[in-house]
This record gives C-alpha cells, sequence and structure tokens, in this order.
C-alpha cells in the first residue's frame, strides 16, 4: 500500500486570524461553507478547534462514500488536524499570512491507498478528484469571510 496526497490551496482576502477561526468554528462556519459532496454533518463533541469530534460523509464519487468521524487537534498557531478514526485519512490546514489583510490556506489530506491496480487507480484519480471538492469548500470560504 502507498500513501496517497492530496493538496489544495487559495490566498483569501481576509487575515489569517479570522479564516483560521472561522475553519475552527464547526459548529457555524464549517457547517455553512461545505460543497455538496458532504452529508450527514453532526458535530460530536465540542465544536471550536481542538477537542472537536466531527461527523460526516464524504461522497468523492457517485460510487464512493466514505463515513468519517474525526478528531480535530491544533498541534501550533494556524493549524487544524482532522484525523479519521474509520480509517488512515489525515487533514490537515494551514493557515498564515500572505500579505495585508490576505491569508494562504492549503489543505492536504494522507491516507494509505490500496494496493494492486485499484491502487494505481486510486493514486491517479482520488487526489484530483479530493482537490476539487477542497477548491470548491476553499471559495465558499473565501465567500463567507470576505464579507
Amino acid at each position: 500500500m502507498a500513501q496517497v496526497e492530496a493538496t489544495t490551496e487559495r490566498v483569501v482576502a481576509a487575515d489569517a486570524e479570522k479564516v483560521f477561526d472561522a475553519l475552527a468554528d464547526y459548529t457555524g462556519t464549517r457547517r455553512k461553507v461545505l460543497p455538496e459532496h458532504f452529508s450527514e454533518y453532526e458535530v460530536r463533541e465540542g465544536g471550536d478547534g481542538e477537542g472537536t469530534v466531527v461527523h460526516w460523509k464524504l461522497q468523492a464519487t457517485s460510487k464512493r462514500v466514505r463515513d468519517c468521524l474525526l478528531d480535530v487537534t491544533e498541534p501550533t498557531d494556524g493549524e487544524l488536524v482532522e484525523k479519521d478514526r474509520n480509517s488512515s485519512m489525515v487533514t490537515i490546514w494551514r493557515v498564515t499570512p500572505a500579505g495585508e489583510g490576505r491569508s494562504r490556506v492549503v489543505v492536504t489530506s494522507t491516507w494509505q491507498g490500496a494496493g494492486g491496480i485499484g491502487g494505481f487507480f486510486e493514486r491517479t484519480f482520488a487526489p484530483k478528484g479530493l482537490g476539487r471538492i477542497y477548491d470548491a469548500l476553499l471559495a465558499n470560504l473565501a465567500a463567507e469571510v470576505e464579507k
């Protein structure tokens, strides 16, 4: 099995603290900015950054649905880490200043992919598909925080 990685980034016209706070707000903003690929969204513990436990189903393709139960930590300033209890997937959100009133948001998901031919297709296509999903999420986030 090989590790699979998908990374997406966007510069947002809002300061880094505001953007990070919006991402860490699982009870409010995060729910609002999720694209249609996410369903059954539920905050089970906490709701604001570190200590949050959140559930959703992620529909990556018409046939592929991942049931996610995530533990959220904040290991460093400007960083949220979501570890899925149901798989090897780890998603890291990094928000850094990118000039006056702007910030860069980078989201990276990694997981242990399948082996064989199925793993080849997963490594080839899954990062692009997940990248499109996160690009939509970041567009929604930008629209929300740039108001």
